[in-house]
């Protein structure tokens, strides 16, 4: 059941959502090489409990920790650990949310791990591009495919690939919620977006074929043709002014 929020709600989810956001700003700060990816989840923990949140990503379904740090060929959900180096090069898609009296954020990004290659700054800037395309799109009235082609139109027009095994979601009381939102799909199909509703729209976009597979950790997903992966993310809410963003500090 998609669940339109209230004034009330909506002001209790933006403080769940601009800890999220500071949390993930903070995570990011720390992307050098020689950190490890555990230093990284201690940090954005102890951000989002310094604000009076909760961490609403540790323990969830079993999941372990604070943040899911992806590197490079990861897609989504890898394991923080003590063993993880962070080197030069590499691109580390972080993403985390937190929970404050009872409503959630949810937020990713990915960042660069010293200088990178021209070929992974243009997958992250076409990824982080085509969440805006889709936040764009989200106008009350309209349809969630309107979102999902907006996201697709602009990633496949610049010779990438959306992840279709995994999508975006709703947000609220839970940390997923109805509806889903692809981000691939036709323009004027699916569910009329209205005022109150509020989705993580985040964009996974591979540098090859959209065809992922998941780690023997139960976890760690990968792109199976071992190309890059680049993950933005925001939570945002229907309004009759148009889409706004929630994940803002």
């Amino acid at each position: 059941m998609i669940v339109l929020k209230t004034g009330r709600e909506l002001k209790i989810m933006k403080e769940a959502c601009s800890i999220s956001a500071g949390a993930l700003e903070a995570a990011g700060k720390a992307v050098e090489p020689g950190v490890t990816t555990a230093e990284i989840d201690r940090l954005a923990e102890e951000y989002i409990r310094r604000r009076g949140g909760e961490p609403n990503f540790k323990n969830y379904e079993g999941y372990p920790a604070t943040a899911c740090i992806s590197i490079n060929n990861e897609v989504i959900h890898g394991i923080p650990s003590e063993k993880r180096k962070l080197r030069a090069g590499d691109i580390v898609s972080i993403d985390l949310g937190a929970k404050f009296d009872g409503y959630h954020g949810d937020n990713a990004a990915t960042f660069a791990c010293g200088d990178v290659s021209p070929e992974a700054k243009r997958l992250m800037d076409t990824t982080r591009e085509s969440l805006y395309e889709g936040i764009r799109a989200a106008c009350a009235g309209g349809r969630i495919g309107d979102i999902g082609h907006a996201v697709q139109s602009y990633v496949e027009a610049r010779g990438y690939s959306v992840v279709r095994q995994f999508v975006g979601h709703g947000v609220g009381t839970h940390l997923h919620e109805a509806p889903e939102v692809h981000n691939f799909g036709t323009p004027g199909r699916g569910i009329r977006l209205l005022p109150g509703m509020t989705i993580a729209i985040e964009p996974m976009v591979n540098a090859g074929g959209y065809d992922v597979k998941v780690q023997p950790d139960g976890w760690t997903v990968l792109t199976k043709d071992g190309s890059l992966s680049a993950h933005f993310e925001h939570t945002i809410v229907i309004t009759a002014d148009g889409p706004k963003i929630m994940t803002v500090v």
